[in-house]
């Protein structure tokens, strides 16, 4: 029913959005000017909708800096006040070489896991003369965990390792209202079990909704293709966030059924469930620093 329901709202607002294109003309601040070209920005104002990341990327010589927060499940009672005792928790850098490539490093506690990424902004979505309806980026990521298994000698880096390509598909509708989707491939060196699909493929749908200028709730939904996972009881991951813009920071209540903050964790890994009260309560706080000189009329 979940997965109908996100499916549905997508459709429907991707077939609104031709009927927006003068809404987002006046939101450019360009209306004298209805033939020239004009990119739609801010279709996400953080670099994730709250676990998966946004077609969104820093601008040349920007760095943004951000804390991820998970505590325990709420479930786990008084005793560890409602999963406050516990936590897990990724930082991570990102920085933009280009005003079209960004590349990205972290570091989570959770199985001590590094991973670092690279981000393409393909497509920007624009309007006016020549006009493109969709935003689209492409990322690859890298992760590693190094967390140690005495009884498992063989595990070394190869075996410690997995792969992710994902397309970002975005459309900002209307002023307030912006949607994603990502199709995504993962590699995996090693799996628990023979049964376990070395490739898994998942697709994310996710947006944002903003009512008032400086806060915004976001969802996202993360679909496993059937059969890809066998080893446990995976369940999808639904993750929900309150968002709140203070200038250059953007931070984010976060309620989730995913414990893991990289895509290698939540996407395939991910064992919670929300009719069960297996919801992990956090936060993330992103920074944006401007390091580079910026140039005028460039901005995505």
């Amino acid at each position: 029913m979940v997965r109908l329901v996100f499916i549905s709202i997508l459709f429907c607002c991707v077939l609104a959005g031709r009927a927006q294109d003068s809404s987002l003309l006046s939101m450019l601040g360009d209306s004298s000017a209805p033939g020239k070209k004009l990119l739609v920005t801010q279709t996400f104002k953080a670099k994730r909708i709250v676990n998966t990341q946004t077609v969104e990327a820093p601008a040349k010589g920007d760095l943004n800096f951000i804390i991820m927060h998970r505590f325990g499940e709420i479930n786990d009672g008084s005793y560890e006040f409602f999963g406050l005792d516990n936590a897990t928790m990724r930082i991570g850098l990102d920085y933009g070489l280009t005003e079209k490539l960004a590349i990205g490093i972290g570091r989570s506690s959770e199985e001590k896991t590094f991973d670092g990424y690279l981000k393409y902004k393909l497509l920007r979505q624009s309007t006016g003369q020549g006009a493109v309806p969709l935003s689209v980026s492409l990322l690859a990521s890298i992760t590693n965990y190094t967390l140690k298994f005495d009884n498992k000698p063989y595990l070394n880096a190869k075996y410690r390792t997995s792969y992710m390509v994902q397309a970002l598909v975005a459309r900002k509708i209307t002023t307030a209202l912006s949607l994603q989707v990502a199709p995504t491939w993962q590699h995996f060196n090693l799996v628990p079990t023979v049964r376990d699909k070395n490739d898994v493929f998942s697709t994310s749908i996710g947006g944002r909704l903003k009512f008032t200028k400086r806060m915004s709730i976001t969802a996202e939904y993360n679909i496993l293709f059937p059969d890809q996972v066998t080893s446990i009881d995976v369940k999808n991951s639904l993750s929900m966030g309150f968002d709140i813009e203070t200038g250059g920071h953007v931070f984010q209540l976060v309620f989730t059924n995913s414990q893991g903050m990289t895509e290698s964790q939540f996407i395939p890994r991910t064992t919670g469930s929300w009719g069960k009260g297996d919801i992990y309560f956090g936060f993330n706080i992103s920074r944006n620093f401007s390091l580079g000189k910026k140039e005028k009329d460039k901005k995505w």
